[in-house]
């Protein structure tokens, strides 16, 4: 088995007594590095990627406050968590220091018990952070297996996945809820895995035949992705299920109505679906975002739940930026 990783931390301090009770209180369990002086500091924060810095405030020259500014605006340092280790103990200077981004205080003179309950607890939950968002890449990828297979490509599957999130915000979802369907929604068509290559390639329109061996993703899709204690999982199922199904009962594969479709069901499918038609394909011109806004409304109330189409009308500037961020070019690069 692999060693574990041992967590990497920048100590900065003008003061060597200062650098030297810290090294003394946190040597035995992770790997420091040391600065005294800002500009120091910048460099191995950028050069060794240390996973969190415990950064001194009143230096000479370029202050602690100025180092977190400059490390919170580059995209190579601003994720990484900086806790000042200052005598400064004025709650406006607290309230400077977590407006430059800073997540926590150590006073000094320092208590060692102190110091090591706060590092290991922000280091925790950056481990916590690189989960989620492993768990997300992981997710987005198995939903661009299924894309692949089809006429789109894994750009469509991190764009929709994005808009859902923003309806869902828009309709009243907490971030935390919202957070969810962002990571669920990337496996809504993973079940065109189980679709012959035949019939998702075909550049044709589909034999009735063929068409209701199509209607069968939504059920493969849940079968692939089971039944699970996990919420995302959970989630990922329902959302396969149901995102095909209208409003009007016209859908597949159960011809759910209304309200008997899940509501994060009914936002996947608007997301899905704008996202299809304002986007090029193989068979098809991109449409305008003006057309694609038009057919939403002209849907209201047949195939989409009306409210959710204003509700995503409402926030298009939102769902615009998101097409911007990750265009269809992304996906050769």
């Amino acid at each position: 088995m692999p060693k574990q990783k041992t967590p990497k931390i920048l100590i900065v301090d003008d003061e060597p007594a200062n650098l030297q009770v810290l090294k003394h209180v946190l040597q035995d369990e992770y790997d420091l590095l040391f600065a005294k002086d800002g500009q120091k500091a910048i460099e191995l924060a950028l050069s060794e990627k240390p996973d969190l810095i415990l950064l001194d405030v009143m230096m000479p020259g370029m202050t602690g406050h100025e180092v977190c500014k400059r490390l919170k605006v580059d995209q190579n340092t601003k994720s990484t968590p900086v806790i000042f280790v200052t005598a400064m103990s004025e709650v406006d200077d607290e309230l400077i220091g977590f407006e430059l981004g800073a997540v926590d205080y150590i006073s000094k003179p320092v208590s060692p018990p102190i110091v090591k309950a706060r590092v290991r607890t922000h280091l925790s939950l950056v481990s916590i952070t690189e989960v989620k968002e492993t768990r997300l890449q992981i997710v987005q990828r198995l939903g661009m297996a299924s894309e692949y297979k089809d006429n789109e490509t894994g750009m469509h599957v991190i764009r929709m996945s994005h808009y859902s999130r923003v309806l869902a915000l828009a309709a009243g979802f907490s971030s935390e809820d919202a957070e969810d369907i962002l990571n669920a929604a990337p496996m809504h068509d993973v079940g065109k895995i189980g679709i012959p290559d035949s019939i998702l390639q075909k550049p044709g329109k589909l034999t009735e035949e063929e068409w209701n061996v199509m209607k069968k993703h939504p059920e493969i899709g849940a079968e692939i992705i089971g039944e699970h204690s996990s919420t995302i999982l959970q989630l990922a199922r329902v959302i396969a299920l149901t995102h095909h199904e209208k409003w009007d009962g016209s859908g597949y594969p159960k011809g759910l109505k209304a309200e008997e479709i899940p509501l994060e069901g009914r936002i996947v499918a608007i997301a899905d679906v704008f996202d299809a038609l304002t986007t090029i394909r193989p068979y098809k011109k991109a449409w305008e975002v003006s057309d694609a806004v038009q057919f939403l409304k002209d849907q209201s109330g047949i195939h989409f739940d009306a409210k959710l189409v204003e509700q995503f009308i409402g926030v298009l500037p939102a769902v615009l930026e998101i097409r911007d961020k990750w265009p269809e070019e992304m996906a050769s690069r």
